[in-house]
C-alpha cells in the first residue's frame, strides 16, 4: 500500500518523553488540528521510530508503540552512533511520498506539519522549520548563555556550508520523499552535522528549499548541547575533505612542487643562502618579518619602529610589511628565525596563489581540471611573478585576488543567482580588508584589471550589465561600509602619521618597452640576463617577457573564440593592461618616435601616481592563464582526439615552454661579522643609542639590517632600507633623508678616495653623530675600506680599532 506521508523520529535515552511525543504524533495524524487540516482523513501514513542504542526504557516504550499500531515501526542500533545514523536509517527505511523528520522532545509541535506542508505543495522540494526567521515563536527559551553559544555556532555553520539559511538544526523538516531517501542514501556524517550535509545535497542538485518560521519551545533534557555546533564545523571539516577530489590534490601537489622548486637554492639552507637578483630586498623583507614578530612579542604598535632610520623612525604601514603575513608567520619567525619564515611564506603563498586561480578557474570558467590548472599555473607563475618572486612576497603572495574576484562575480549575480547581496558584500570588505593588509598596490592592480574586464564585458554583454547593476552596486556599498571602519587608522597612520609621505618617485622610465611583452625574462628557459636586463629597471621588476610565442597563441585564441563573449574582455583586459603598462610616454622599437601612452591620464591622479606602470602587465598574467585555460578545455573535451587536436595541444606546449622558470638563483650569504654575531656590540651600544655601519644602510647595501636580525634586533640603526619622506613636500624616497655625513661616506664607498677633511666637515660629523645619538661607528671589511677608514679617521680625528674582525669607533669617551 502505498503511503503519503512518513514521520521518523531518531531517539536515544528518551524513555520520558517518547510515549507523549509518540501519542501527540498519532493523534494528530489521525484527528487533525481545529482548524481542520486532517492529514489523518486525507492520508495514509506511517511512523517510524529509530533507537540509537538507548540503555533505558526508550527500546520498550517503541516496541510496545508498534505493537499497538501497525503503522508504527522500530529499528534498533545495538548502539549509539548518532542522530545522523539514526535518521540515515529512519528515512532509507520510508515509504512517504512526504518525509517528515521530528525529534523526540516535539520542541516543534506537530501541528506546525500544515506550514511546511503548503510549502511543498508551492513547489519546494524540502521545508525546514527555522526558529530564526520572522514570524517564528519561541514560546520557551534557553539559558542566554545556550542561546548565545548556539547561535553563534548556528551562524558559522551556515556561513561556512549553506549560506542564506537562518537555522540549520531546527529539527522539523518535511521532505519530498524521493529526493529525501537520495539525499540521506548519499549521506555520510552520524552526528549533528547531517541536517547540513543533506541541505547542501538539495543545494547542489539544484531542488528549492524554503524555510518556514515555526513555534518552538526549549525542552528540558534537550539532546544538544551548545558545544556540539562545534561538532558540527568538524564533522563538516571531515566531509568536504571527503569529497575534494583527486584531481585537485594533484594540481594542489604541482604548485607546492613547482613552489619549492623556485626556491630549492635556498632551502638547502635558508638562513645562509641569498638570492643575488634580489638586489637588498631580501634583507629588507627578513627585516619586514623580524621587526613584526618582535612588535607582536612585545605587544608593540605594529604600524611604526625607530629599528631603522633612527631616530626617525620607519612608517612601516607605508612600507607594505605585510600584517596579513607577517603577523601569522610571528611564531615561524620566534622559532626559526626571518629568512626561514620568509622563505616558507613566498614558497607557500606562491603555490596558495596559483590554487586560488586554479578554484577560480574551475568554478567560473571551465570544467577540466588539467585545463584550469595549466591556467592557474600561468596566472601564478608567470614571468612577471617569477620576477618578483626574489623577494618581493607582496607582488606574487595574492591568493586574495582570485577570492575577490569570485565575490565580485557573486554580488554581480544578484538574488537570481541565488546569492545574498548583503552577505556578499560584507565578505568581500572583509577579503578586502585582508587584502590591504597583505599589499595595497597589487589589490588596485586587480581593482585596474577588474574594471577593465568589467567594461568590455557590460559592452559585449549590456542584458548581463543591466541585471548585474544594481545588486553589484549595493554590495559594493556594503563592502565599502565594513571596509572603511576597519582600515580607516591603519589608513590614516600610513598618509598622515609619523614618517608618512605623499608619493614615491620613479623616474620617467618606469614603463614598460614594447619589445618588454615580446621577449623572455631572465628566469624563463628561453631567456637570457642580457636581453631582459636592457628592457628591465631591475631583476626583481621584469614586469612583462611574456615572450612572442605566448602572445601569438593568445592572439591565435582570440580569432577562434571571438564569438564568445567572455574571450572579448579577456582580450580586451589583456591588451589594455599591456597598453597601460608602456607608461605616459613609450618609444616605438628602432625608431626615435616617442609616443603618448595611455597611462599619461592615471599618473598624477592619487593611489596611481606610486605604481610602478610597467607592473600593470601583471593584469595580463590572469588573464592569459584563462584563455590557456579555455582552449584546453575546448581541446580536451571527453571527445575522439582528432590531429588537429593533438596539434591545437602541442601549440599550446610550445607557447609555454620558454617561459617555463628556472629556479631562482642562490648564493652563500655574505657572513654577519663577529662583532655582531658574537654579541661584542653590546659592550659599545648603550641604552638609547644606536650603532652606525660605515657607510650607513641605504637601498645599494643594507647587509646592516642582517645584522640587526641576527642580533634579536637588539641595537638601532641610522638609515636602512625603506620609503619615507624627503623634503617639506614629504616626497616619497628610498632610503633616509640624506645627511652630510652619510652622503659623504656613501661617495666614498663609490669613488673609492678620500676626500680632504675640514673642519666643516669635522663639524657636520658631530652634529649628525649626535642625533644619531651613536655608540659605536662599524667597518667591516669591504671594497674601498681603506678610504673608508681614513675617511672615519679624518672626520673624528682619531684612529680606529680593530675588534672582533671590524673596525671600530668607540664614541663614549668624546669624539
Amino acid at each position: 500500500m502505498s503511503v503519503d506521508l512518513t514521520v521518523v523520529v531518531p531517539a536515544y535515552n528518551e524513555e520520558r518523553r517518547l510515549a507523549p511525543t509518540l501519542a501527540a504524533i498519532r493523534a494528530y495524524l489521525e484527528e487533525g488540528d481545529e482548524d481542520g487540516y486532517a492529514p489523518g482523513g486525507r492520508t495514509r501514513w506511517e511512523l517510524i521510530v529509530v533507537d540509537d542504542g538507548s540503555t533505558d526504557a526508550t527500546l520498550d516504550i517503541a516496541a510496545d508503540a508498534e505493537a499497538a499500531d501497525p503503522r508504527v515501526q522500530l529499528i534498533h542500533s545495538d548502539r549509539n552512533l548518532g542522530k545522523g545514523h539514526a535518521l540515515r536509517l529512519g528515512v532509507l527505511a520510508s515509504r512517504g511520498d512526504r518525509v517528515l523528520i521530528t525529534d523526540a522532545d516535539l520542541a516543534t509541535p506537530i501541528e506546525e506539519l500544515e506550514c511546511l506542508d503548503k510549502a511543498l505543495a508551492d513547489g519546494h522540494a524540502a521545508a525546514i522549520g527555522s526558529r530564526a526567521r520572522p514570524g517564528a515563536t519561541i514560546e520557551s527559551h534557553q539559558h542566554r548563555l545556550r542561546q548565545l553559544l548556539g547561535r553563534t555556532g548556528n551562524f558559522l555553520i551556515r556561513t561556512v556550508a549553506v549560506p542564506g539559511v537562518r537555522d540549520t538544526q531546527c529539527g522539523f523538516k518535511l521532505f519530498d520523499g524521493d529526493r529525501a531517501r537520495e539525499a540521506f542514501a548519499a549521506s555520510r556524517l552520524r552526528g549533528w552535522g547531517i541536517d547540513v550535509e543533506i541541505l547542501q545535497y538539495f543545494r547542489r542538485s539544484g531542488w528549492p528549499v524554503a524555510e518556514v518560521p515555526v513555534r518552538w519551545a526549549h525542552q528540558e533534557g534537550s539532546k544538544v548541547r551548545p558545544f556540539d555546533y562545534v561538532r558540527v564545523l568538524a564533522e563538516l571539516t571531515s566531509l568536504k575533505a571527503r569529497t575534494v577530489r583527486p584531481a585537485d590534490l594533484l594540481a594542489a601537489a604541482l604548485f607546492l612542487a613547482m613552489a619549492v622548486t623556485l626556491y630549492s637554492g635556498r632551502w638547502i639552507a635558508p638562513g645562509d643562502r641569498y638570492l643575488p637578483d634580489s638586489l637588498q630586498d631580501q634583507n629588507q623583507w627578513e627585516w619586514f618579518f623580524a621587526v613584526t614578530a618582535d612588535n607582536v612579542r612585545h605587544l608593540q604598535n605594529p604600524l611604526f619602529t625607530t629599528l631603522q632610520n633612527f631616530p626617525d623612525g620607519v612608517n612601516l604601514m607605508a612600507n607594505t610589511v605585510m600584517l596579513g603575513l607577517s603577523v601569522p608567520f610571528a611564531p615561524v619567525t620566534w622559532l626559526f628565525g626571518p629568512a626561514v619564515a620568509l622563505n616558507a611564506a613566498m614558497t607557500l603563498g606562491l603555490a596558495a596563489t596559483a590554487l586560488a586561480w586554479y578554484w577560480l578557474i574551475v568554478r567560473r570558467l571551465v570544467r577540466h581540471r588539467g585545463a584550469a590548472a595549466v591556467g592557474a599555473a600561468l596566472a601564478a607563475f608567470a614571468p612577471p611573478m617569477i620576477s618578483h618572486a626574489h623577494a618581493h612576497p607582496n607582488f606574487m603572495v595574492l591568493f586574495m585576488i582570485p577570492l575577490i574576484i569570485d565575490r565580485a562575480l557573486r554580488l554581480c549575480e544578484g538574488t537570481n543567482g541565488g546569492t545574498r547581496v548583503v552577505r556578499d558584500g560584507v565578505v568581500l570588505g572583509l577579503f578586502t580588508t585582508y587584502q590591504i593588509f597583505l599589499g595595497e598596490e597589487p589589490l588596485l592592480l586587480a581593482a585596474v584589471g577588474m574594471v577593465l574586464f568589467a567594461a568590455a564585458y557590460g559592452l559585449v554583454r549590456r542584458d548581463v550589465a543591466r541585471a548585474a547593476f544594481r545588486p553589484l552596486a549595493r554590495g559594493l556599498g556594503v563592502a565599502v561600509a565594513v571596509t572603511v571602519p576597519l582600515v580607516a587608522f591603519p589608513l590614516y597612520w600610513q598618509f598622515f602619521g609619523p614618517q608618512s609621505y605623499t608619493s614615491v618617485l620613479h623616474g620617467d622610465d618606469a614603463g614598460n618597452s614594447p619589445l618588454a611583452l615580446l621577449s623572455f625574462a631572465e628566469r624563463s628557459l628561453a631567456g637570457n640576463e642580457k636581453t631582459a636586463g636592457a628592457l628591465a629597471q631591475n631583476p626583481t621588476e621584469q614586469n612583462a617577457f611574456y615572450g612572442w610565442p605566448l602572445v601569438a597563441l593568445a592572439f591565435a585564441i582570440v580569432v577562434r573564440f571571438w564569438e564568445r563573449a567572455v574571450v572579448k574582455a579577456l582580450a580586451f583586459t589583456a591588451v589594455a593592461a599591456a597598453l597601460l603598462s608602456l607608461g605616459p610616454k613609450f618609444r616605438i622599437p628602432l625608431t626615435d618616435v616617442v609616443l603618448p601612452g595611455p597611462w599619461k591620464v592615471l599618473a598624477h591622479a592619487p593611489l596611481f601616481e606610486s605604481v610602478i606602470e610597467s607592473r600593470v602587465a601583471m593584469v595580463c598574467a590572469p588573464a592569459l592563464g584563462m584563455l590557456v585555460a579555455l582552449t584546453l578545455a575546448r581541446l580536451l573535451a571527453p571527445l575522439r582526439m582528432t590531429a588537429a587536436r593533438y596539434a591545437g595541444v602541442a601549440a599550446v606546449a610550445l607557447a609555454l615552454l620558454p617561459i617555463v622558470p628556472a629556479p631562482l638563483r642562490a648564493v652563500e650569504r655574505a657572513e654577519v661579522p663577529d662583532f655582531v654575531a658574537d654579541g661584542t656590540w653590546r659592550q659599545y651600544v648603550g641604552e638609547g643609542e644606536s650603532l652606525v655601519p660605515v657607510p650607513l644602510p641605504d637601498p645599494s647595501g643594507a647587509e646592516a639590517l642582517h645584522w640587526q636580525t641576527t642580533a634579536d634586533l637588539g641595537f638601532r640603526l641610522p638609515g636602512g632600507y625603506f620609503n619615507g619622506p624627503w623634503g617639506p613636500d614629504r616626497v616619497g624616497i628610498y632610503g633616509a633623508s640624506p645627511r652630510n655625513t652619510s652622503n659623504l661616506l656613501r661617495d666614498v664607498r663609490a669613488a673609492g678616495r678620500a676626500p680632504q677633511i675640514t673642519d666643516a666637515w669635522r663639524r657636520a660629523a658631530r652634529e649628525d653623530l649626535a642625533y644619531w645619538n651613536a655608540g659605536v661607528l662599524v667597518l667591516v671589511p669591504q671594497p674601498h675600506d681603506a678610504a673608508l677608514r681614513v675617511t672615519v679617521e679624518e672626520l673624528l680625528d682619531r684612529p680606529g680599532k680593530w675588534v672582533d674582525g671590524v673596525w671600530i669607533w668607540d664614541l663614549h669617551g668624546g669624539s
